[in-house]
């Protein structure tokens, strides 16, 4: 798997696309999938913009013959209260251009609800812990392999964990990808 990243912090699909890193990028080619991704958008003009800047990508990830892809967010825990409205916004903008949904923003939820004990957010409540970001990996592994996310600790030979993070995490994200059609 050959992985690029072009991100700066802060940034949402209207400044990548007018800072320009991320079009030359895309444009490179080389590409099976493009991984596009904003703060929460929970907001109806994010969600608008989202989606507008999202099509706009689609075109130039499509020119190159790859699959446009929306890795969706979370809210800070704050704001927990428009976590739906994160996901709507996520799943209208893979919608708006037939892309991928990554739903990690649903594993981190689903993971949370299955043991809220588990540290899945740094201190700011916002960014995810490595057990947060461990499922957002999964998520994104598991649906752009086309596998199922149950035992690819193990095969992958482990994470630095607690024993009983991962199959919770593998579950977490199984639960969000089925939900939102994949594996």
């Amino acid at each position: 798997m050959r992985v690029e990243s072009v991100a700066y912090g802060g940034y949402a699909l209207q400044d990548h696309w007018v800072q320009g890193d991320a079009l030359r990028a895309i444009q490179r080619g080389g590409w099976d999938l493009v991984i596009l991704q904003q703060g929460p958008s929970a907001l109806p003009e994010s969600r608008a913009n989202l989606i507008d800047y999202t099509r706009r990508f689609a075109v130039e990830i499509r020119r190159v013959g790859a699959a446009p892809a929306l890795y969706m967010v979370w809210p800070e825990l704050t704001r927990e209260g428009v976590w739906d409205d994160v996901t709507a916004s996520y799943q209208a903008a893979a919608d708006a251009v037939g892309g991928v949904l990554l739903p990690a923003g649903e594993a981190i939820r689903a993971a949370r609800a299955a043991n809220p004990t588990l540290t899945l957010f740094d201190a700011d409540n916002f960014h995810p812990s490595l057990a947060g970001s461990y499922a957002a990996a999964l998520v994104i592994y598991a649906r752009a392999a086309g596998v199922a996310p149950a035992g690819l600790t193990l095969r992958s030979g482990g994470v630095d964990l607690p024993a009983y993070y991962p199959p919770v995490l593998e579950g977490a994200a199984a639960d969000a990808l089925a939900r939102f059609g994949g594996p």
